[in-house]
């Protein structure tokens, strides 16, 4: 973890950090704990294990976006590691006014999506909302500012598909590291802290 004393505070606003695939709140943890200390109202998604996105998920993460965002009155930046990434860019799609930036990390939002875990993927896939559902609201770029996190050496799943397309608002950055400690790592943190505190 880098220290605390080299990274830009933040001005308070909410950010929702939603973890990736067979992944939880618990998990995410220390990585919360470090905006926390920065300076940031933050919330972890609320829903359990991510087992993808199925009709509960969407529902409890939609209802803690407008929670957090009545709560505060102000917009809420959504930080999301691997497949929480491509709930966070739904989200964006589905409630813009709410939402003040989306930090998407090793998230793979275009094709090809390949990936070892996707056997395991479609075996969740009967508890699924529909994927057309989904689909729509992440084949195009948010209307809010954006910024795709990814790793060439990711493994997980094709670092080509975690790219966003070139437009105002949006930037990529590539980081050396392991798709699985992502969240972990000094660099991530670093451009995360950095893009959360811009106005």
């Amino acid at each position: 973890m880098p220290e605390l004393s080299s990274l830009p505070h933040g001005d308070g606003h909410p950010v929702l950090v939603l973890p990736g695939l067979l992944s939880a709140d618990w998990m995410t943890r220390g990585f919360r704990g470090v905006l926390t200390a920065l300076g940031y109202q933050v919330e972890g998604w609320g829903a359990g294990i991510n087992l993808g996105p199925t009709e509960s998920a969407w529902r409890i993460t939609a209802e803690r976006l407008l929670t957090v965002a009545a709560g505060s009155g102000r917009q809420v930046s959504l930080v999301g590691h691997s497949l929480g990434g491509v709930l966070g860019r739904a989200l964006a799609h589905e409630h813009p006014a709410l939402v003040r930036r989306v930090i998407t990390v090793c998230s793979p939002f275009h094709p090809p999506v390949t990936s070892p875990l996707e056997p395991l993927y479609r075996m969740l896939l009967r508890w699924h909302v529909d994927q057309d559902f989904l689909l729509s609201r992440i084949a195009e770029p948010p209307p809010v500012a954006t910024t795709a996190i990814y790793t060439p050496r990711d493994r997980i799943v094709a670092w080509t598909s975690c790219v966003d397309v070139p437009g105002s608002g949006r930037e990529n950055v590539s980081i050396d590291g392991a798709h699985s400690t992502m969240l972990g790592n000094p660099s991530v943190i670093q451009v995360i802290a950095d893009r959360l505190a811009r106005p």
